[in-house]
């Protein structure tokens, strides 16, 4: 029973969306509804115990002196600062969330405005240097395929930057019909496998197939 009625709660869950879907019956789509609003009710739980898992995990690292324990404490005091100016904001202290009336920033949306996006700006800065690292490794002509990949990127590059154009209104053309018709072509094939596999895990998952988020191993 352990194990059944997680696996029946599943099954349920999981086909009761698609039986309404293919039936237009009141009665089918009253339930699949009443299961969306619970849907969100669980979500809602799921994001607090993210957030106890997050206090968790950083106050042990802090305990410990485990390496980088300085950025918990870090972490952990700009959870709690955001975290008391949401709450007080969704009860109207403060002026609210967002911007008040006259157009002076709240706490929340001074410190989402002034802190969180310059660090945000900054970490994909710092991620720049990761990507360009990684393009000189994967546009390395070693081999024909790489060096399809390098004259593409070029090609690419090139139109899309007003020098390219100024060079010869070609680069444009040939930029327009690489991202239009290869690479078009190459991100439906992704997608379609990707669609395919999140439709295979899902049965797996509705008929039990998959029971490694019981916690009893994966397929057992």
């Amino acid at each position: 029973m352990k194990r059944q009625l997680p696996l029946l709660l599943t099954f349920l869950a999981g086909t009761i969306p698609i039986v309404a879907f293919f039936v237009p019956e009141r009665h089918v789509g009253l339930v699949s509804t009443t299961l969306d609003s619970w849907l969100i009710i669980v979500a809602g739980f799921a994001l607090l115990l993210g957030v106890v898992n997050v206090i968790q995990m950083n106050a042990n690292k802090i305990h410990r002196r485990s390496s980088g324990w300085p950025y918990a404490i870090v972490l952990l005091l700009s959870l709690a600062i955001m975290g008391f100016f949401g709450f007080a904001g969704a009860f109207d202290m403060f002026g609210g969330i967002a911007t008040r009336p006259d157009g002076s920033s709240t706490p929340f949306d001074w410190l989402y405005k002034f802190a969180f996006l310059p660090l945000q700006g900054t970490m994909f800065a710092l991620l720049a240097f990761f990507m360009a690292s990684a393009s000189y490794r994967a546009f390395r002509a070693r081999n024909v395929e790489a060096t399809i990949l390098l004259i593409a990127a070029l090609l690419v590059m090139f139109g899309r930057i007003p020098f390219g154009e100024m060079v010869s209104k070609w680069f444009p053309l040939a930029t327009e019909w690489i991202m239009g018709k290869p690479n078009m072509a190459a991100q439906r094939g992704i997608m379609i496998g990707a669609a395919l596999g999140a439709a295979s895990m899902a049965l797996r998952i509705i008929l039990g197939i998959e029971r490694s988020y019981l916690g009893i191993g994966k397929g057992e």
